[in-house]
């Protein structure tokens, strides 16, 4: 095993009492924000004293590639984006403190995500269309690290995909700014250049995220362990659940807890740093 260590400051004495700790055998710098500690021996410490330091870690397969895998699935609100888009559109409604209420009930798993979406929708009736992409224009900010993940995953033949409970007109955007080969969401109801406060079509929620994952599993012929699934939030335990590894990016406490490793710290292009080339 190999023990990867990122943050936005990382002394040199954090890495030798982490090699010491671990036992590991060499440093291994990847990045100036990750070094990788390698042929660790034990593993007891290692976490206590990276949360003493505000450090990410990860215990990882020596072994494992980043091209092993096949697809990379991510959530986009708080994940690709570093905003939550429903609840930029409902600050132009100036109903933000209702809407980011909801929003928050859901990611701590304390409502079901339909319940949530249906809410948060109807509190948008009649906003006009233009909203959107005012939002869009003016608002929308890629996470740190997003497009240095997305053209390592590229380099190395990686397909990706953004996956959201929140609305395709945000997704289909993104998709094309970002070259994504994937994007599937929620549709807004648009009657008159107005939203209806209503969705059209099926909910895309918890359950519905891992069913299109498995569906692009299927149309690229690849197994679920090839797959990288990142999300924060408790609408994408389903999806993360049937991936190979799944990524909890600055995450809710429910999320952390099931996943296979947590970022906290460092951007998104900490996950293409957790393995080898």
């Amino acid at each position: 095993m190999h023990l990867i260590i990122q943050g936005i400051e990382i002394e040199n004495s954090d890495l030798r009492a982490l090699a010491k700790l671990a036992a590991a055998d060499q440093i291994e710098r990847i990045t100036g924000e990750a070094f990788r500690l390698k042929n660790i021996q034990q593993q007891t410490g290692v976490a206590e004293y990276c949360a003493e330091a505000n450090l990410d870690y990860a215990f990882v397969d020596a072994h494992k590639r980043f091209s092993d895998f096949k697809l990379i699935a991510m959530d986009m609100d708080s994940t690709l984006l570093a905003i939550e888009t429903i609840d930029e559109i409902a600050d132009i409604h100036q109903i933000k403190p209702q809407v980011s209420e909801i929003t928050l009930q859901t990611m701590r798993g304390e409502i079901s995500f339909e319940e949530s979406i249906t809410r948060r929708t109807a509190l948008l009736a009649g906003l006009h269309a233009d909203a959107l992409q005012k939002v869009y224009d003016e608002r929308v900010r890629l996470s740190p690290g997003a497009e240095i993940l997305l053209g390592k995953a590229r380099s190395v033949g990686i397909k990706t995909m953004v996956i959201s409970g929140g609305f395709s007109f945000f997704t289909d955007r993104i998709k094309t700014r970002l070259n994504l080969d994937y994007a599937v969401a929620n549709t807004l109801e648009i009657k008159d250049n107005k939203l209806t406060g209503k969705l059209a079509g099926k909910i895309l929620g918890r359950e519905s995220k891992a069913e299109a994952i498995k569906k692009v599993c299927e149309a690229l012929n690849i197994q679920h362990n090839q797959v990288i699934a990142i999300g924060d939030g408790a609408n994408d335990l389903d999806m993360m659940a049937i991936a190979g590894i799944s990524i909890a990016f600055h995450a809710k406490p429910v999320v952390q807890e099931k996943a296979t490793y947590s970022i906290t710290h460092v951007g998104l292009d900490g996950v293409a740093n957790l393995f080898g080339a």
